[in-house]
């Protein structure tokens, strides 16, 4: 995962648009190897609540921006995912959608079963075929954004990090992030930022918070609401999670739309912080949180003993 942990954890800590330009090395998309972890947290998704997931205003038609996405996706990983402009292929898992969503078995699978993918794709409606497999294919989730009117109309988002893609789809991209906390500078931004990432560019920005949540699927119906209060008496720092979101949009030619894709990672705080300078950086930007912030994100239980347990970290030897 393409995740910049010295971009994205500074202090002071503050919630803003912080977008940057992509390298031009640098790929917006990151391929999953069958059986992965993504993969398999994205089908156990797709296959139990596509309907919490995939999600369409009435009347928006996605084939422009799927298209593009999958235009992106075939010259950015040849060697994963083939176009031609109606039929798509994910060379890896050994599947096909052709036009209307027809599913083609191009070879057998390569872990569980061997036909996990094309189950999972099958009991999708047709519509959202292409976009089952573009989900299982990468580890990106997906969302549009309209820039005529700054909505967000389309989403294929398994893994969302503790909201409801339900509660946001066709919302405007500022409607979206009004209960984010300390969210002024975002709200402020939020109609440049449309028309800066619905204009040919390659733009990505970081988000990232510390959780006791293990997995990457973090639907609000699917989490334990207690979540701190779960945490035991023993070391935080063994107990807390770092979960990161690389954000990326690929402009659709020919239209005021983006894609934007998601790209979730989750690692144990120990395994993130080994090195001292990274348990600093860490331990300023959780110390400049403001309350709202720290309410928002569900660390005013463990804040003292998450500082605590980072300075203990950022003091061991390296």
């Amino acid at each position: 995962m393409a995740f910049d942990f010295d971009a994205a954890v500074i202090a002071p800590f503050r919630m803003q648009p912080g977008l940057r330009r992509i390298a031009p090395e640098v790929p917006q998309l990151t391929p999953l190897a069958p059986g992965s972890r993504h993969q398999r947290e994205k089908l156990a998704v797709l296959s139990a609540y596509a309907p919490d997931a995939l999600l369409c205003t009435p009347g928006f038609d996605a084939a422009p921006a799927l298209s593009a996405l999958a235009t992106h996706a075939a010259a950015e990983h040849p060697g994963a995912w083939g176009w031609d402009g109606a039929r798509a292929v994910a060379h890896h898992l050994g599947v096909a959608v052709g036009p209307g969503g027809a599913l083609e078995s191009v070879r057998a699978g390569t872990f569980g079963l061997g036909d996990e993918i094309g189950r999972c794709l099958a009991g999708l409606q047709p519509r959202w075929r292409l976009a089952g497999l573009l989900a299982l294919a990468f580890a990106e989730d997906l969302a549009i954004v309209d820039g005529s009117d700054g909505t967000i109309p389309w989403l294929a988002v398994a893994l969302p990090s503790f909201w409801a893609p339900r509660e946001k789809v066709g919302r405007p991209f500022a409607a979206v992030h009004a209960p984010v906390a300390d969210n002024a500078m975002l709200l402020k931004a939020a109609s440049a930022l449309v028309a800066t990432i619905t204009a040919p560019g390659r733009w990505e920005r970081f988000v990232w918070t510390l959780t006791p949540h293990t997995r990457l699927h973090a639907h609000p119906d699917h989490v334990d609401p207690r979540r701190w209060a779960l945490a035991g008496e023993g070391p935080i720092a063994s107990q807390a999670w770092f979960r990161s979101e690389r954000q990326s949009f690929v402009p659709v030619p020919g239209h005021r739309q983006t894609v934007f894709t998601i790209a979730i990672d989750v690692q144990p705080l120990l395994q993130v912080a080994t090195r001292p300078a990274r348990a600093q950086a860490l331990h300023a930007a959780v110390s400049s949180m403001s309350p709202a912030v720290l309410a928002y994100r569900g660390l005013e239980p463990v804040r003292d003993r998450l500082l605590q347990a980072l300075a203990d970290l950022a003091a061991a030897p390296s």
